[in-house]
């Protein structure tokens, strides 16, 4: 399996470190490999937690449990699992995962369902107790680790360390957020395919802490696409730990939510693209703008229709500015659009406009912008206000190779 360092990776930021979040990782050895691939996170007493979970209808019973577990919306341990996904597993995926928790909570002395498990990799493999068990005393007993190396522990094909972080004020108060995320394959979003894990010291009311994470969803997490697979796993969870001694968030209404709100908010973008990036093969970040359509919802979904065309992916990855393969993708999408009011560009310069070729149109300043690694494509309905932008990467050999023997 071909794990080159994608061409589009990011340096990994200097973490600062979050009062009351300690990580630390052990190897369990879930699969035949020589790296750590056990994370746990130690959280405060009184930590709040908010939620997204996959819509896979054949989830993990991780994801089922930390569905309930969120409604309570408080954590003290967040545990995950790499090189194992423990879906379609039945009673006995249900076992590991109860085993891990009541491992924890004994450990700690919290409830079990304020421990909340995550596991990724291959599946329809049942997580193998024997070694949760063993690999759960080692990384009680671990050293704390850096943020990074948690990164590094929760990947599986990914190339890259993926973190991110930012600050807000909330009165006097500055608040640090610092997220790490794990994702390169089977992305498309259905929340979108990824475990994703943010941490702040801030206080935060569980419920608000939910509707701010649920706001940041659409516009980020569930505007990417690698290969319009939607995993069995997804989860991104977020922890305020309460612990910079800001007055707890209620509500907007609160000084200083609307900060922490757009901070949450441009974290969860940041992470959103680190998994672009590091797409499987991708040698190319594509931006996809779509504008005056009917709704956003509905430019939204002609955006993802684009950068899930296969056809769309393997023309740029090429260089060819074949911008009849994003007529051919918004024909397809089943959303309003009138083909003469339709307007196509690349890079900032229109190749189309209302339903028909420029006549001075040049290709050579597109097979330019095409020839880098950030390209962005332009859609332009003509028929709304509606407006959206996602993100995807290009399709190549590479993707064909790491999944051919994915499993190996």
């Amino acid at each position: 399996m071909d794990l080159t360092r994608s061409p589009l990776a990011l340096p990994f930021p200097d973490m600062p470190d979050i009062a009351g979040a300690t990580p630390r990782i052990a190897r369990a050895r879930y699969k035949d490999w020589d790296r750590a691939d056990l994370t746990y996170v130690e959280l405060a007493e009184g930590t709040a937690v908010a939620g997204l979970f996959t819509q896979s209808v054949c989830c993990s019973t991780e994801v089922e449990m930390g569905r309930e577990q969120i409604k309570a919306g408080r954590a003290r341990a967040l545990i995950v699992n790499a090189g194992n996904s423990n879906a379609f597993t039945g009673y006995r995926g249900r076992e590991a995962v109860e085993q891990i928790m009541h491992q924890i909570a004994d450990s700690t002395g919290c409830p079990a369902d304020e421990v909340f498990v995550s596991s990724t990799g291959v599946i329809g493999v049942p997580l193998p107790k024997d070694a949760a068990r063993e690999g759960v005393a080692k990384v009680i007993e671990a050293a704390p680790c850096s943020w990074e190396e948690a990164a590094a522990t929760i990947g599986t094909t990914d190339t890259f360390n993926k973190g991110a972080r930012t600050s807000a004020m909330i009165g006097d108060t500055r608040v640090e957020l610092i997220g790490i995320i794990k994702g390169s394959g089977m992305i498309a979003p259905d929340m979108a395919t990824m475990l994703g894990y943010i941490f702040t010291d801030a206080a935060v009311e569980p419920a608000f802490l939910q509707e701010m994470l649920s706001a940041a969803n659409a516009p980020s997490f569930s505007s990417i696409t690698v290969d319009s697979d939607t995993s069995t796993s997804d989860t991104v969870l977020a922890f305020a730990t309460g612990k910079a001694g800001n007055v707890p968030l209620t509500s907007f209404n609160d000084a200083g939510a609307d900060a922490f709100a757009a901070a949450l908010a441009d974290m969860c973008r940041q992470l959103a693209h680190l998994v672009v990036r590091d797409g499987e093969g991708a040698q190319k970040f594509i931006e996809i703008a779509v504008t005056g359509a009917q709704s956003d919802d509905s430019a939204r979904r002609i955006g993802l229709a684009v950068a899930n065309s296969p056809l769309v992916k393997t023309a740029i990855a090429g260089g060819d500015a074949n911008w009849g393969r994003v007529v051919m993708a918004v024909g397809k999408a089943g959303e309003p659009a009138d083909r003469d009011k339709l307007s196509i560009g690349f890079g900032g310069i229109w190749a189309a406009r209302e339903g028909l070729p420029l006549p001075d149109y040049d290709e050579a300043p597109v097979a330019k912008h095409l020839e880098g690694q950030d390209v962005t494509v332009q859609v332009d309905l003509g028929i709304g206000s509606g407006r959206a932008t996602v993100w995807t990467c290009d399709l190549t050999h590479g993707y064909i190779n790491i999944n051919a023997d994915y499993r190996s």
